[in-house]
């Protein structure tokens, strides 16, 4: 079985000129340029399925889906960790700021397709949480998506999203059809107990139709962990 702990990762070759490896441009918002040894010194493990990072701004003079931007995709452990160490930490970005890892061919919306009958288990994050919690969180949920650590209801899983606002952070997992309640239910399981969550913290899960639909700023739970 793979690896995803950074720490066993193959070793590149040493070089004797490093070259500058310069990434997806977004205006500064998210990726740092730093040197970087021969990729092709790698031997990259696969996992099961490709992987997208979308970046949102909030822009208000902007159109929702003008806000969103793909940074790249990828589809090794190897590639994972290439790109999580030269992207800003979570707990950095601006308020109103989003990131979003979704299986390839799934755009991080309620209205695509493969989310449009499901919905999202949610993590609430008080701002005094973002520095010491908030990058850890993130992290663990990224290595459950791409490990596919929710065994045969992994299938059920499309993304994953961290929201930086200044009331408080969110982290969610999205999934596809919600009426497959035991699949789904399981996947709040495994997520609590991977994040080390205490007893008294609790995930909510949302329908995305009830996130369209609502008339208030609230919107219903309809289970929780």
């Amino acid at each position: 079985k793979v690896s995803l702990d950074p720490g066993a990762r193959p070793k590149s070759k040493e070089s004797q000129e490093e070259k500058e490896v310069k990434t997806v441009s977004l205006k500064e918002d998210v990726i740092e340029e730093k040197p970087m040894g021969d990729p092709e010194d790698c031997i990259k493990h696969p996992l099961q399925n490709k992987w997208a990072l979308w970046f949102f701004k909030n822009d208000r003079q902007k159109k929702w889906e003008d806000n969103l931007r793909l940074v790249t995709k990828f589809d090794t452990v190897e590639d994972f960790w290439a790109l999580y160490n030269h992207i800003q930490l979570s707990s950095k970005l601006q308020s109103g700021c989003d990131y979003n890892l979704f299986k390839d061919g799934i755009q991080p919306m309620w209205e695509d397709k493969a989310n449009k009958k499901g919905g999202k288990w949610m993590l609430q994050m008080s701002k005094q949480q973002r520095v010491n919690e908030l990058d850890k969180v993130w992290l663990e949920i990224l290595l459950c998506l791409i490990g596919e650590g929710f065994g045969e209801d992994s299938d059920y899983v499309n993304g994953g999203v961290v929201q930086v606002r200044h009331k408080g952070d969110k982290v969610a997992i999205w999934t596809s059809d919600y009426k497959h309640r035991e699949g789904i239910m399981n996947i709040g399981q495994i997520c609590k107990t991977r994040l080390g969550l205490p007893k008294k913290a609790v995930l909510g899960f949302q329908a995305h139709e009830d996130t369209m639909s609502k008339s208030g700023s609230t919107v219903k739970t309809l289970w929780s962990v």
